[in-house]
């Protein structure tokens, strides 16, 4: 699974208008009776040699289209933002931040249509809203993870605590933490004291709530009661001593042993499974009355809107999130189309099948970043208020360090 993509919102009115594009640049033109098309990544290494394995199959297999792969690497936002500010931007380039360059973005919508019903039917249906931008389709869907509880089997067994069941509750959590911590020493449960409100916002989800409507409004949202009372939840497990929130994610703690559970996507299974980490996954808790649901982070392929070779580009990204091509990244990107899940038995997989559980069940969700204009300063407020809430130097009361966010 690809590294997590943290959504921080680059708007294109920072775009530097007038700088050449980054890269190994090349005009997207026909000569002798071959198109050109320029495809941006934002991997590196070994991921890139993977990729242009993948890049030189589809050019054997077309004649008439050269691909050539761009590895942008971390520079990737800002080589994107100054392409499409020159109009040199790649034909095709991996996508995420759909809100920020959708006005770069061919929309796929019609293109899609023409391939058949059973053709778009065949992806997830939740990781349409993910690659989506008001209401019209500007990606197809790679890979994504969803969020799932890590578990420490030795902890949970020198504890004497049974390990989580599908239709577990945040109570059941607590009740497990408490006894882990009680019986081991070992803080039960860890969490960010710094959380990605991109991230965070499922939990919000779970407990009925967001943090806007969709007219983007957030009175009455984030400020609820319900989600007043998810807030003080976790500053409640801290307070009480079995739960600690961390400077990261909880990852480097769980790995050492040093505590039961964390939330967290797919990137740590192949980590944890080398380094020979005792641990299982289950589905996020519900709030009881409610249903659990995830944030997604997905990635996508999309095509720029001044590419000149449209239909070439499309014959690219079509390959590019094929079944073979899906088959081909299993390991390092959870597959996309339920056809190749189901041949390759994905779901008799225990390190796979609760992240697909939670792509099940989240599909109705639309996070706060693709409904909000000014989500960039939303999400920099929410950032220091949970740290207010969460820091344990402060722990200040969640209702008025939220209020800070309407403000």
């Amino acid at each position: 699974m690809k590294k997590k993509i943290k959504l921080a919102m680059i708007g294109m009115t920072a775009v530097l208008f007038g700088l050449t594009a980054c890269g190994n640049k090349q005009e997207a033109t026909s000569k002798g009776g071959k198109t050109t098309i320029r495809f941006a990544s934002w991997d590196t290494a070994d991921d890139v040699d993977a990729q242009q394995k993948l890049v030189d199959k589809f050019n054997e297999e077309h004649p008439d289209i050269q691909v050539v792969l761009e590895a942008y690497g971390s520079d990737f936002d800002t080589k994107i933002s100054a392409s499409m500010g020159s109009g040199d931007a790649p034909d095709v380039m991996y996508m995420w931040n759909y809100p920020a360059y959708h006005e770069g973005l061919e929309p796929l919508d019609s293109y899609i249509e023409k391939e058949g019903e059973d053709y778009k039917k065949n992806f997830y249906s939740t990781l349409w809203n993910y690659n989506s931008y008001d209401g019209q389709i500007y990606g197809l869907p790679v890979g994504f993870t969803t969020h799932c509880v890590y578990y420490n089997k030795d902890l949970f067994e020198q504890a004497g605590v049974e390990a989580p069941k599908g239709d577990w509750t945040w109570e059941d959590l607590k009740e497990k933490a408490k006894v882990i911590y009680e019986k081991t020493g070992v803080k039960g449960f860890s969490f960010s004291m710094k959380p990605d409100p991109y991230d965070y916002e499922m939990y919000l989800w779970s407990n009925g709530t967001a943090y806007c409507g969709k007219d983007g409004k957030m009175e009455g949202y984030v400020d609820s009661d319900k989600a007043l009372e998810t807030y003080k939840m976790f500053q409640d497990m801290e307070k009480d001593g079995y739960a600690v929130a961390t400077e990261k994610s909880g990852g480097d703690e769980f790995q050492a042993g040093q505590t039961g559970m964390f939330v967290y996507g797919a990137w740590a299974v192949k980590k944890y499974t080398e380094e020979g980490v005792n641990f299982g996954l289950a589905k996020l808790p519900s709030f009881g009355s409610e249903k659990s649901a995830s944030i997604l982070s997905s990635s996508g392929v999309a095509i720029a809107k001044s590419s000149k070779n449209k239909e070439a580009a499309w014959e690219f990204v079509k390959f590019w999130t094929s079944e073979e091509s899906n088959k081909t990244r299993i390991g390092t990107e959870f597959p996309v189309l339920m056809s190749v899940v189901e041949s390759e038995k994905i779901l008799e997989k225990p390190e796979y099948a609760p992240f697909y559980e939670m792509l099940d069940q989240s599909g109705e969700y639309t996070p706060a970043s693709f409904i909000m204009d000014k989500w960039s300063e939303v999400s920099e407020k929410l950032e220091l208020a949970f740290e207010e809430m969460y820091n344990p130097s402060s722990l200040m009361d969640v209702k008025e360090a939220i209020a800070s966010v309407l403000n």
